[in-house]
């Protein structure tokens, strides 16, 4: 049996390869989608499925599960093929300018195009390397907010100084009973309107501490330990929940031996999403650029570049006429 051969294979189904399928379906692409993960969302679903986004032109506020939701039920307009749970890790370019892609399971994938919209890779967050973590984690150690409810009416110290601890605990502040904050260091990294409302809100902030040892009985703490970096004095202060955000590590996989070009980490595209690899475009975390900026927002502008320039590699010398999503009930009729 011969394998159908799409017009373009976006890897990776968060949300900016999702809004990159459905502009596929306005092109008129035939299109693939194959996500690692068994779930499509990619890191927002993973991560942060009940954290607000707010950086969405014309959305005030969504939740993260919410918009993927609504970015899955957009894809679908066109009726995108969806693969799950397969990991590609080799990539082939065949003697007629077409692609072939092999998934960690052996099953191939033949396609014309391929648009990269894995995010940074693979994701993991990074765990508390202190005695007794693993003991609590899945209690009240945290590494992502699953459920608000959790933490209803709690005592609630988040560990961290980076946009995720600080966005948590603006947006834990109204459900818990206490917000404590960590950081090794005075400064933070979040957003600078987010960290105005978290000095401004009845969160404690301490600084320069970390976490120095947990305390607990019958698998949960009841209380940790914090170290001062600077005195290296020693506090112990009673908690209900404990929530890490110090990070993730990355990992790219097989995509690095592809032979793309990197840059600082991420994929280096030009002004057509395109890489180095002539017919493979890049969009949202993974791509790199001059001023590149890292929002949702950035990305849902970076996949339709991409599928116009997917869209000119398969069909040389024809005219690429502008299209709008006005051009919806024309395309269903046709």
């Amino acid at each position: 049996m011969m394998m159908k051969l799409y017009d373009v294979t976006i890897i990776g189904g968060g949300p900016v390869g999702l809004f990159t399928a459905f502009y596929c379906g306005m092109r008129e692409m035939e299109t693939k989608i194959i996500e690692f993960l068994p779930y499509l969302g990619g890191k927002v679903s993973y991560f942060y499925p009940e954290k607000m986004i707010r950086d969405i032109g014309g959305i005030p506020s969504i939740s993260g599960e919410n918009l993927v939701r609504q970015l899955e039920e957009q894809a679908n307009t066109f009726e995108p093929t969806i693969v799950l749970k397969q990991q590609i890790v080799g990539l082939e370019k065949l003697s007629d300018g077409t692609f072939l892609l092999i998934s960690h399971t052996g099953e191939r994938h033949h396609t014309r195009s391929i648009i990269l919209a894995t995010g940074f890779g693979t994701l993991k967050s990074g765990k508390l390397d202190l005695a007794d973590a693993k003991k609590y984690e899945g209690k009240n150690l945290h590494y992502t907010v699953e459920r608000l409810n959790d933490f209803k009416d709690k005592h609630v110290l988040i560990s961290g100084g980076g946009n995720s601890a600080v966005d948590w605990a603006n947006e834990l502040l109204p459900i818990a009973k206490k917000i404590t904050v960590v950081h090794r260091r005075n400064e933070f990294s979040g957003l600078e309107r987010n960290l105005s409302n978290l000095r401004k809100s009845s969160a404690s902030i301490m600084t320069p501490y970390v976490l120095d040892s947990l305390h607990g009985k019958n698998e949960r703490m009841t209380s940790v330990s914090l170290k001062n970096v600077e005195t290296e004095e020693n506090i112990e202060i009673d908690i209900d929940e404990v929530l890490v955000n110090h990070g993730y590590s990355i990992d790219l996989g097989p995509i690095k031996d592809w032979g793309l070009e990197f840059e600082n980490g991420s994929i280096k595209v030009d002004s057509s999403m395109g890489t180095s690899i002539n017919g493979v475009f890049a969009v949202g975390d993974i791509a790199s650029y001059q001023n590149k900026l890292h929002l949702i927002a950035g990305g849902f502008t970076e996949g339709p570049t991409a599928v116009n320039s997917a869209k000119a590699f398969i069909e040389p010398g024809k005219e690429l006429k502008p299209i709008f999503s006005t051009n919806y009930e024309a395309l269903q009729t046709k």
